[in-house]
């Protein structure tokens, strides 16, 4: 298996200092007038994007690294304060509280007062470090009483030390979901069922001189080609580019878990894996090249793989990026590459893709995120649920370990000079989606024996 192109990210606590006046001079009033409106409410829950204050005294915005992040506070210490206007509390009664955060070094407080920045004090955040500063993770807290309706709430940094000691992303209150257009919550009966089945299954023994890689497999092949994509155009045929399908051969526009299910007739073997795979057709010489094979790898790239789970049934997710459309010339992250005799012998006329020596072949290898916020089957950009590994770990908003899926797919062609163009558009535009629909038990005993056992598997799933 090729070497990941997503290296471990290293995370550092070294933070650039923070210059007198800087927000006012790089921000001002034109930021605060862009965020002032990101309020926003859904059932019996109120969502405050930290960076939508009505007033501030020494914070600053900076972009979150993370998918679906958006904006956060920055640069926060002692004596820092936010002020936000008409926050909806809603009802009499207990209030949940929560705060997004990330911090890096140092301790201190988040303190939710109303009125005034001394005001009554509805609730507050003990933060510690979390691992960096875009290492995210949400505290909780509950107001056991509190000023109902609409509310001026401040947020007020204390803290034993003067230097920064947090970033926050947002705040959210009340009980219900915060869950937005596109979001699809996970059936928590069903997952509990599937996790209890797996839970109860005896690993095999692994036999001596077995390759201690955790990994296992669906070999695949070309299944058909549509311009048809159920997880960014559900229900909306021939919305998309055109897509090379591999596995499950009923994928349309249309399809959803229980049609993965129901229709047995799949290019994977196993064919226990009736999910669905796609990729952007790729073209040379305006021909559709579809791939010699597919090997869509189950494996982890996390230190400790002991604790990952199988994808619950209906499971999506994207990797790669269709809106990129930048160059790709040699030595770039994440590219077209040759494998085979000869290797690579040149570059086309663009720079954008590899030439192969004739007894080589084109090949790409496309890595899909690893850890799962545990509570969606999907989200907005179909990204914000997951997220790649962090320094060999999964945690804070993304806590639960799922194999580490990869697309290493080969195709029938050498290329040349005039090279190639995807049905995306650019080299850089390669990504991937994935609808899992696995038998809960072949996909259990994978995971189990392979993943967790850290025992290289076969593709029918044998030591």
């Amino acid at each position: 298996m090729r070497t990941s192109p997503f290296p471990t990210r290293t995370l550092s606590t070294a933070r650039p200092a923070r210059a007198a006046g800087v927000f006012a001079a790089a921000f001002g009033l034109a930021v605060v007038a862009s965020v002032a409106t990101a309020v926003t409410a859904q059932a019996a829950t109120t969502t405050v994007q930290a960076e939508s204050y009505a007033a501030q005294s020494g914070v600053q915005i900076e972009n979150t690294a993370d998918a679906g992040g958006g904006q956060n506070v920055a640069y926060v210490s002692r004596g820092d304060w936010m002020r936000y206007d008409n926050v909806d509390l809603g009802p009499a009664g207990a209030l949940p509280v929560s705060a997004r955060v990330a911090s890096a070094a140092g301790s201190g407080t988040i303190e939710l007062r109303t009125g005034s920045t001394s005001g009554p004090l509805l609730a507050s955040f003990s933060v510690t470090p979390t691992g960096g500063w875009q290492s995210w993770t949400t505290l909780t807290a509950t107001a056991a009483s509190h000023p109902t309706g609409a509310q001026t709430v401040y947020a007020v940094m204390s803290s034993p030390a003067a230097g920064d000691f947090v970033n926050i992303n947002w705040f959210r209150f009340g009980s219900g979901s915060a869950d937005g257009p596109g979001w699809i919550p996970i059936d928590a009966a069903k997952w509990q069922a599937q996790l209890a089945a797996f839970n109860a299954l005896t690993p095999r023994t692994v036999p001596a001189g077995t390759v201690r890689v955790p990994e296992f497999n669906a070999t695949c092949a070309y299944s058909h080609s549509r311009t048809d994509d159920p997880i960014v155009f559900p229900g909306m045929p021939g919305s998309s580019h055109m897509h090379t399908f591999i596995g499950n051969d009923s994928t349309d526009a249309f399809t959803t878990t229980d049609t993965l299910l129901a229709h047995t007739g799949t290019s994977c073997r196993p064919l226990q894996d009736l999910s669905a795979y796609w990729i952007p057709t790729l073209y040379e010489h305006e021909q559709a090249i579809q791939p010699k094979d597919v090997v869509v790898y189950y494996g982890s790239r996390l230190v400790d793989p002991t604790h990952t789970v199988p994808f619950p049934q209906g499971f999506r997710m994207i990797a790669g990026d269709a809106r990129a459309q930048s160059p790709t010339p040699a030595g770039s992250v994440n590219q077209f590459y040759c494998a085979g005799p000869g290797g690579e012998i040149g570059r086309s006329a663009d720079g954008n893709w590899p030439r192969c020596a004739s007894t080589a072949n084109l090949m790409f290898q496309l890595v899909f995120p690893d850890c799962w916020d545990g509570q969606h089957l999907d989200s907005p950009s179909h990204k914000e649920h997951v997220s790649y590994m962090m320094d060999g770990t999964c945690r804070g908003d993304y806590p639960v370990a799922i194999p580490s899926v990869s697309f290493l797919i080969s195709y029938p062609t050498s290329g040349s000079a005039d090279g190639f163009r995807l049905a995306s558009g650019m080299a850089s535009s390669m990504h991937g989606d994935l609808f899992a629909a696995w038998d809960n038990t072949a996909q259990g005993t994978r995971v189990k024996n392979c993943i967790v056992q850290k025992a290289k598997c076969n593709t029918a799933g044998d030591f």
